[in-house]
């Protein structure tokens, strides 16, 4: 076998269901220790009252932007054939995105911001991407095939 069907062969390919679970459960993984995080500093400063404004901002945040990004990586992945490469669950751009994101977490979390600030900035981030996930956790369920066509969406992508 050729060089190239070895490196092939050790493609962690998946289908487009196991490429679904993998967003939805990044989403909500990543959701869920944003709002822990967040929660964990609001609790530590006695200003637990903040997590209610964190919600209705995180909601606003899901609904106005997270959703469409999260529809438009789903259509993207249900568009894939079978065997993909598992990385593949995000562009490049996404992914260089995702470290930015990192990236400026470590940074808002290392700074001398006020805790208060921190905790309702990573509450809206977490709910957001958390409440976005449903969409990835629907076509899941679903199958890939039921994801309706998204470029007839409103944006004009």
């Amino acid at each position: 076998m050729s060089t190239a069907g070895n490196i092939l062969r050790l493609k962690p390919g998946a289908s487009r269901s196991a490429h679904l679970l993998v967003s939805a459960s990044i989403w909500t993984v990543v959701g869920i220790m944003l709002m822990l995080r967040g929660g964990v500093w609001l609790a530590s400063v006695g200003s637990l009252w903040l997590l209610f404004p964190a919600f209705i901002l995180g909601m606003g945040k899901s609904l106005l932007i997270l959703d469409n990004s999260a529809k438009k990586s789903i259509y993207r992945i249900v568009r894939f054939q079978d065997g993909r490469c598992l990385g593949a669950v995000y562009s490049v751009k996404t992914w260089l995105l995702v470290l930015l994101m990192m990236t400026a977490g470590c940074l808002l979390r290392n700074s001398s911001l006020p805790k208060e600030f921190l905790g309702v900035f990573y509450v809206t981030v977490g709910w957001g991407l958390f409440f976005s996930s449903r969409h990835a956790w629907r076509t899941w369920w679903r199958g890939a095939d039921y994801f309706p066509d998204t470029t007839t969406d409103n944006n004009g992508s």
